[in-house]
């Protein structure tokens, strides 16, 4: 569960602010620039420090989150007591992007390494969109996918890299 530190309020320049950052992210890469400024509408930015958890593993989703600037620590349970770090985290990579779209439990405890900066966007912001403006929705969703499938084939690329040889 996000912590409970809130959300940087919207200030004058925070759509401009989002939409150069979202602008090159793989979830909006089918999105016009004024497309952008319908999603940075919905989104805002929230700050961490370090150590601080974003989630835990087995929380309800129902947010994705970009990271603007810093380090997150992504983090898996390896026994009662214990966890390895699985990724870290930089500039422009999401965590959580599925949550838009199903309300499964997280996989994972993401911990900030740094000072972190993110832009969140709830999946409320995205049913919202969906209902006013079905184009945009089915273009997000369209990023989804195509950020989805190269997840996929990095994740299908690593598993076939540790395979011992078969025969």
């Amino acid at each position: 569960m996000m912590s409970e530190k809130p959300l940087e309020p919207n200030g004058p320049d925070k759509d401009e602010d989002l939409v150069d950052f979202i602008l090159n992210l793989p979830l909006f890469e089918f999105l016009e620039r004024e497309d952008l400024y319908e999603v940075a509408a919905r989104m805002d930015f929230k700050n961490l420090d370090p150590g601080e958890v974003l989630f835990n593993e087995w929380d309800k989703a129902d947010f994705v989150c970009f990271v603007e600037s810093g380090e997150l620590d992504v983090t898996k349970k390896t026994g009662p007591h214990s966890s390895d770090v699985m990724a870290t985290l930089k500039r422009g990579r999401s965590i959580g992007e599925m949550s838009i779209i199903n309300n499964f439990p997280r996989s994972s405890t993401v911990i900030a390494r740094s000072k972190v900066r993110l832009a969140v966007f709830q999946r409320a912001a995205f049913d919202d969109i969906l209902s006013k403006k079905v184009n945009l929705g089915v273009n997000i969703l369209k990023g989804l996918a195509n950020l989805l499938s190269i997840n996929l084939k990095k994740a299908s690329s690593r598993l076939a890299d540790n395979m011992l040889p078969m025969g």
